[in-house]
């Protein structure tokens, strides 16, 4: 069977056992389209088929075109990752950190590399006592965002995020949290510009991602999937936030540079093609071989690494993106060096630099990351792969 076959058939069978309601994936080699395939609906009440240019949320996906905004500002210059956060945004001065007996000072300041490295101590809502705070935050900002209100902006979203108590001492352990949030402030305040500017002006306009943003305009509604979630009685559409991110009619006030960007599966592409490319796009030199190398590089010491989550084993993380140091460890077929990342929402890119190859997948499923349809579409490609199947 040809691989084209063998994946349409996998994405057919995860959308008839109820897995996820449409996906779309595809695979590309030094630059250019292998394949595309798709299944089910990105609507199922509208009956509206998945297609190309179906427009996906990315939720945690969006965080390394972040890291990579990040590094258009170090390669030039304009900012140093050892600088403390609070040179940028007043809140993260004087912090404290949550322990068992109280509230004691930080150490040290939480440093912008701390932040590329999710080792900030900083984190998501959950129902841990660190991270109460947060979800206090998260919870008062959506209540703005669902009226006529915009909520804080990005800075100002950030800064009182700054003001909240760290979960461990800065750089001492791995937790996945705002981190990518705070450093789309960082990246507004240092370069003057708006996040969504910035982005737009310095990567999406320069790799063609004409569909990439953080909303929707009202011409491009009718291709932005419906969002849907598994419930007892089976898959039902789910409109509510998530991560302050969840109205896309129009811009918002805080660009989550953690979970806000929505884009197509073309979109993405340019962005992983570049990355491939160690910087260079279609002529066009967007970020430096050695920034691009920097990111694709393990970040995490052996104390917050033995924090990293156990469904990663075998891989590190580098700059908002998993790397892959031990191929053996991962529960499925890798490459060593594979680098990318994944979205709540079950969008996934995976990098494998030294095949010169790009697997892109997209769903509109909640609590998906990198789901089982992924995994075994992934086994699938690089197996092919090695046996030559790949032209």
């Amino acid at each position: 069977m040809k691989l084209q076959d063998t994946l349409t058939d996998i994405l057919a069978d995860a959308v008839e056992r109820g897995e996820t309601p449409g996906v779309n994936l595809m695979v590309r080699r030094c630059g250019e389209e292998v394949l595309y395939t798709q299944a089910g609906m990105a609507d199922r009440e509208e009956r509206r088929s998945i297609r190309r240019d179906s427009i996906f949320r990315l939720y945690s996906q969006s965080k390394p075109i972040t890291a990579a905004a990040v590094m258009l500002l170090v390669e030039r210059g304009r900012l140093d990752l050892l600088e403390p956060v609070e040179l940028f945004l007043p809140g993260f001065h004087d912090q404290k950190v949550w322990t068992p007996d109280g509230l004691v000072p930080a150490v040290r300041p939480v440093r912008v590399m701390d932040l590329m490295g999710m080792t900030a101590g900083l984190c998501y809502p959950g129902p841990d006592e660190p991270a109460l705070p947060a979800a206090s935050l998260f919870e008062e900002n959506q209540k703005a965002i669902a009226t006529e209100a915009d909520g804080l902006d990005t800075v100002a979203f950030a800064d009182a995020l700054g003001r909240l108590p760290l979960a461990f001492q800065p750089g001492a352990s791995f937790r996945y949290s705002t981190c990518a949030d705070v450093l789309g402030a960082v990246v507004e305040v240092v370069s003057g510009k708006r996040f969504g500017d910035f982005l737009r002006e310095e990567l999406f306009e320069p790799l063609g991602m004409k569909d990439t943003d953080f909303w929707v305009p009202p011409e491009k509604q009718r291709r932005l999937v419906t969002v849907y979630e598994h419930t007892p009685d089976g898959l039902a559409p789910w409109h509510r936030f998530h991560l302050c991110v969840g109205r896309y009619d129009r811009r918002p006030a805080f660009e989550s540079g953690g979970a806000g960007l929505v884009s197509t599966l073309e979109d993405y592409a340019a962005f992983a093609d570049m990355l491939l490319a160690e910087g260079s796009y279609r002529g066009q030199r967007i970020l430096s071989p050695e920034s691009v190398r920097y990111m694709a590089r393990p970040q995490l010491m052996p104390g917050p690494q033995a924090a990293f989550w156990d469904n990663l084993d075998g891989y590190s993380y580098g700059k908002l993106m998993r790397v892959c140091v031990h191929p053996g460890q991962v529960a499925g077929l890798t490459r060593l060096d594979e680098y990318g990342w994944d979205g709540w929402l079950g969008a996934h890119f995976a990098n494998f630099p030294h095949e010169q190859m790009t697997f892109l997948l997209m769903q509109n499923i909640t609590d998906a990351g990198t789901a089982p349809v992924t995994r075994k579409c992934r086994n699938a490609l690089l197996a092919a792969e090695s046996m030559g199947e790949l032209s």
